[in-house]
């Protein structure tokens, strides 16, 4: 009976250490991931890019790790490539621009927000622009206006015609988060 009571006792305390530990991993993440909310909101009013829609862009891109390297050179949380942070300082006249600011927070976000503004504005004669958005994003403008060609500007049909699996998941991945739905 000792030895059961015993067992008991070493069992209440490792799950009292693990429930402990997972409330700190929990914290982690939740801190990892509202980090950077005021700063989202900011640049997403400021670009008119639903602050929500830029942490589902986060989430999918980098799961909110600012130090994060994609495959072929994609930069931190919103996976920016250099090409496209260029393009972004030079619009705004940034001489002094280098790949590396990229790992900056709010470089990031506000480069990869001017860039989903900009795809969000040029596909704004669909009804629903962002799957196209989105499309362009991940896999690049002349992609996105190849899948678009025989779409009849449905986005459904629009992301069945996409060729390739990564981006149809991508897409899908990205508007369950914002929307709850495709």
């Amino acid at each position: 009976m000792r030895a059961v009571k015993s067992y008991i006792k070493t069992l209440y305390w490792i799950a009292a250490v693990l429930a402990v530990l997972a409330g700190l991993v929990a914290a982690v993440l939740l801190n990892r991931v509202h980090r950077h909310d005021q700063l989202i909101v900011r640049i997403g009013r400021e670009y008119q890019v639903d602050p929500r829609l830029i942490s589902a862009v986060i989430w999918k891109e980098s799961r909110f790790d600012a130090a994060a390297v994609g495959g072929v050179g994609e930069i931190g949380l919103m996976q920016v490539t250099e090409t496209v942070g260029r393009e972004w300082a030079a619009e705004y006249g940034l001489a002094e621009f280098s790949g590396h600011d990229l790992f900056t927070p709010e470089i990031n976000i506000r480069a990869g927000t001017w860039y989903l503004a900009r795809a969000i504005k040029q596909w704004s004669d669909r009804s629903d622009p962002l799957p196209y958005a989105l499309a362009q994003y991940n896999a690049g403008r002349s992609n996105a206006l190849r899948w678009a060609r025989d779409d009849e500007r449905d986005a459904h049909r629009f992301v069945e015609q996409i060729t390739f699996p990564t981006t149809r998941e991508y897409i899908t991945d990205i508007l369950t988060r914002y929307r709850g739905r495709i």
